[in-house]
């Protein structure tokens, strides 16, 4: 292990030592097997199973908070890293996060609890119950009315998946105008994309719909009426929807990161949207309603929700998975109840089982979710989970590195792109934001701890890929190409931009310039692709070439925010982080005449 990893283990260790909870010996080895038993979906075999701090490190995870239920009971819970990691504050078990999508949950408990009081109808037109906006019906829906069970589960036919939020120091929408997609929202209308009750498509925009007609019919604020009526009774005392969360807080709610590490701007996000995205919470206020479902679900308890309503809840409404503001798994026999999350910043996600009282909540404050799932692998085995964790054991072989560079390059997945691309511990396959490594198990076939997906590399007679064919759990999917020349390659300038970073922070420059250069010549007024460009040419050295792009482009506005000078600043900060060398992006700033604020 490296000398850093080290440095960061066991500063992680004692941040972790700080604030705990104390539990029994008993308690405390399974908690010590649970650190110690991280694993993905694939195992290798022969590889030891990993250790939380070391795979926190791997995913660039500031903070992680856990809780976990065993026999309906919490049994412990436990916060790591920092909360904040400029003000040196770690996270603790009453830290608060933002993860985004389980707020559905709730929003969904509430909207039920008014069902249950006879107050709310779930099979009727939602235009009943809204007052302050009306939902524009048109023919895309073929005169089928939305039902609130249509929002409830995202079969509505709606438009809108989620949201990116707000920075909490600017303007924020009102609902309706997020709904009718009007300044200053950011996102489109919320509109029929087909007929609802047709098929299941996920619509954060349908959850916001649910969240104003609560509004409209108790005539309160959303986030009171939710403590008083949902979050309190489940004894949730660390969760609220206020957005952003009240200055008493300030102490215990965590900063978002970046999956780079930077911090999200402002710290974290407002969400309006508080139904579908606006839950600030801990782990084990959310194991807390895991075991409350569960009891609800035997009718042993009814805090909020009776036994016929949590079973209706838990029942999915015209699609396998997806009931009502909660998804249902069968897990080889066994059944759980699951929501995941993902605000800016933010991810999380909690499982309970429907029999035998077995659960786990957990959040981290990075967009890097990675380690969440390893990490409920790990609870499930400790605690003997029925049917939930049966990994696949791997044998990897050794290829020849004459072999492997024959695969290194840009690929086209549909719209977006991957990348074989070699580092000093071996080659890594790079997509949608992640980097895993290559394990081969023949010198062809490879597969990715991070990508449940086999992927066989297509070579031509020389041995030179063509490209990978892909298989997810027996079924095949389309193939990959990889770009064979990037001068003739065709394509929105985003596509150049983001193959040309990606390719620069690897220092890869050489072929970055190439990507880059092409994207200029089908994309001549872009900035973006100018801007990286001369940062290419700055990094492979050629300073004077650099220079004439950035003197070209000096002063020029992107956009009504953003200016080229600004994104300059941006990015060279970016890469300093990154360890580039910082001398000739000081002289840059320098002869260009701009400060850094």
């Amino acid at each position: 292990m490296k000398k850093t990893t080290w440095t960061l283990f066991w500063l992680l260790n004692a941040i972790c030592l700080a604030a705990q909870p104390t539990y029994s010996p008993e308690v405390e080895a399974q908690i010590r097997k649970v650190e110690n038993s991280l694993a993905g979906a694939i195992q290798i075999e022969g590889q030891p199973l990993y250790n939380l701090q070391e795979r926190m490190a791997h995913f660039n995870v500031k903070g992680l908070s856990v809780a976990v239920v065993h026999d309906y009971q919490i049994v412990w819970a436990k916060g790591y890293g920092w909360a904040d990691e400029a003000e040196k504050r770690p996270v603790t078990t009453e830290t608060m996060f933002e993860p985004g999508s389980i707020s559905k949950t709730f929003n969904a408990i509430g909207i039920l609890k008014l069902v249950q009081d006879g107050k709310l109808n779930l099979d009727a037109d939602i235009n009943t119950y809204l007052k302050s906006w009306k939902f524009p019906y048109d023919s895309v829906s073929h005169g089928k009315k939305i039902t609130l069970a249509h929002l409830l589960s995202h079969t509505a036919g709606l438009t809108v998946h989620g949201f990116p939020g707000y920075n909490r120091f600017g303007e924020i929408p009102a609902l309706p105008e997020i709904l009718d997609g009007k300044s200053p929202a950011n996102t489109p209308p919320v509109r029929s994309a087909f007929d609802p009750g047709l098929k299941y498509q996920y619509s954060g925009g349908g959850t916001t719909i649910s969240q104003l007609i609560l509004n409209d019919f108790t005539q309160q604020a959303y986030d009171a009426w939710m403590q008083d009526n949902v979050l309190r009774p489940l004894g949730m005392d660390h969760s609220s929807y206020t957005q952003p969360p009240s200055a008493d807080k300030s102490g215990i709610v965590a900063t978002g990161y970046r999956g780079d590490g930077s911090e999200v701007d402002g710290k974290f996000h407002v969400y309006p949207e508080q139904g579908a995205a606006g839950l600030w919470t801990t782990p084990t206020d959310l194991c807390k309603y895991i075991i409350e479902t569960q009891l609800a679900y035997q009718g042993k308890s009814q805090q909020v929700l009776n036994k016929e309503m949590t079973r209706l809840r838990l029942t999915p409404y015209q699609n396998p998975d997806a009931a009502l503001g909660v998804f249902v798994e069968n897990r080889n026999g066994a059944k759980y109840f699951q929501h995941g999350a993902g605000n800016e910043g933010f991810r999380g996600f909690y499982y309970g089982s429907l029999k035998g009282g077995d659960g786990v909540a957990v959040v981290v404050n990075s967009d890097n979710g990675g380690i969440m799932g390893e990490l409920m692998n790990s609870v499930a085995t400790v605690y003997n989970w029925k049917g939930f964790y049966k990994p696949v054991i791997k044998r990897e072989i050794p290829v020849a590195d004459a072999i492997l560079q024959r695969y290194e390059g840009v690929y086209l997945v549909g719209d977006q792109f991957a990348t074989i691309i070699k580092k000093a511990d071996g080659d890594y396959f790079y997509n949608g934001g992640t980097a895993s490594k290559m394990h081969f198990s023949s010198e062809l076939d490879f597969f990715n701890l991070e990508f449940p997906a086999e992927k066989r590399m297509i070579v031509d007679a020389a041995g030179n890929a063509t490209g990978y064919e892909r298989k997810l759990n027996g079924k095949r999917l389309p193939s990959v190409t990889r770009v064979q020349n990037p001068d003739t390659l065709q394509g929105p300038a985003e596509r150049f931009n983001g193959i040309g970073w990606h390719l620069m922070e690897n220092r890869k420059f050489d072929l970055a310039h190439r990507y880059l250069q092409r994207g200029l010549v089908l994309h001549p007024d872009d900035l973006y692709v100018a801007g990286n460009l001369a940062h290419c040419l700055l990094f492979q050295g050629d300073t004077e070439a650099a220079m004439k792009i950035y003197k070209e482009h000096s002063g020029k506005t992107i956009d009504e925010q953003y200016t080229w000078d600004s994104m300059v600043v941006q990015d060279f900060q970016f890469f300093m982080g990154k360890g580039f060398e910082k001398a000739p992006m000081e002289k840059v700033l320098q002869d260009l005449g701009i400060k850094v604020p």
